[in-house]
């Protein structure tokens, strides 16, 4: 009797055991070998926040089921085009290769235009399966990009892969799920992008600073022609504000308070300075102080011209920073 009930304790303990390692092994989820090649990063909408990426895609996994030719997922993505597609089954593994073309809807930081940097975003998703089932993990052999391609304008700085999961605020109306949260795992490919700016800073900002400084040369006016002095600077006053608007329709909506704000604020404003002043040498020559009234303009000449050069470069090189 007594061996017995050893023999059912062993078959028990056997029988919890390998319930265990079962659900253990349920529990891990299967891995995603990803790999990337970025052949070309091209049309940079940076009105309508787009940009379009062609790139090279492979996936190895063990799990049949998880059919990335249909269930492939790229958040963020306008529109996605596959040109190209593999699919080898006959190891022990299933390895996928897919030529991919993406038109990626974006966010810019334009606070710093056109001395910013810029980041693209791209992910890759199971649609079927979550990060219970799925986990992604990098291929870093090789590299990423093509280093061939050029982006007209930008310099890449870097791409970098990696994975993560993803947590959706939803239970995609599964009602066996009592949190309404569902986690996904991702491979995420970041693509870091400096612009080329002084050309087009200069292109863009070319008319304000000459605009400014037909104003600024009121002060090289004879008091006597005040008229022309007004008429000069009023000019440059709307010369620069429809230098404003024109920059303005070829950036992105913004809440914040940009380099373009900031350059064309300093420089109405100063040009605001140049028009009180030259009211004020108005008011000094029909007192008859004509004397007062030179030297006005000749000090304002020389401080005037000194801050706003002062401020403007100090605001470009915390731009470039």
């Amino acid at each position: 009797m007594k061996t017995l009930s050893i023999i059912l304790l062993s078959l028990l303990a056997q029988i919890f055991l390998f319930q265990n390692i079962t659900f253990a092994q349920k529990s891990v989820p299967d891995t995603v070998k990803s790999g990337i090649y970025v052949t070309s990063i091209h049309d940079i909408n940076f009105k309508d926040k787009e940009y379009t990426i062609d790139f090279w895609l492979w996936l190895k996994y063990k799990n049949k089921s998880f059919n990335f030719v249909d269930n492939l997922e790229i958040p963020q993505a306008k529109t996605v085009t596959k040109s190209f597609s593999t699919v080898d089954t006959s190891g022990n593994e299933v390895y996928i290769l897919m030529k991919i073309q993406c038109i990626m809807k974006d966010s810019w930081a334009i606070n710093n235009f056109p001395f910013d940097h810029q980041t693209l975003r791209l992910s890759i998703e199971n649609s079927q399966f979550d990060s219970s089932s799925l986990i992604f993990v990098t291929d870093t052999l090789g590299k990423q990009y093509d280093p061939r391609f050029t982006l007209r304008g930008w310099n890449i700085d870097s791409l970098k892969t990696s994975s993560a999961i993803k947590i959706y605020e939803t239970a995609f109306g599964d009602p066996s799920v009592k949190e309404p949260k569902t986690s996904y795992s991702s491979y995420r490919v970041r693509v870091s992008l400096s612009r080329d700016a002084f050309g087009l800073f200069w292109k863009m900002f070319l008319g304000m600073y000459v605009a400014f400084l037909i104003a600024y040369m009121c002060f090289y006016i004879h008091s006597d022609s005040i008229d022309s002095r007004f008429g000069l600077s009023v000019g440059s006053l709307f010369a620069v504000i429809g230098n404003k608007y024109i920059i303005d329709g070829s950036l992105p909506e913004s809440t914040t308070f940009t380099l373009v704000d900031t350059l064309h604020g300093i420089t109405l404003v100063f040009i605001l300075i140049v028009i009180i002043l030259t009211a004020f040498s108005l008011k000094l020559i029909k007192k008859g102080k004509l004397e007062k009234a030179n030297k006005l303009d000749r000090i304002f000449s020389i401080l005037l011209l000194a801050i706003y050069i002062s401020l403007n470069i100090f605001f470009i090189l915390n731009a470039m920073d």
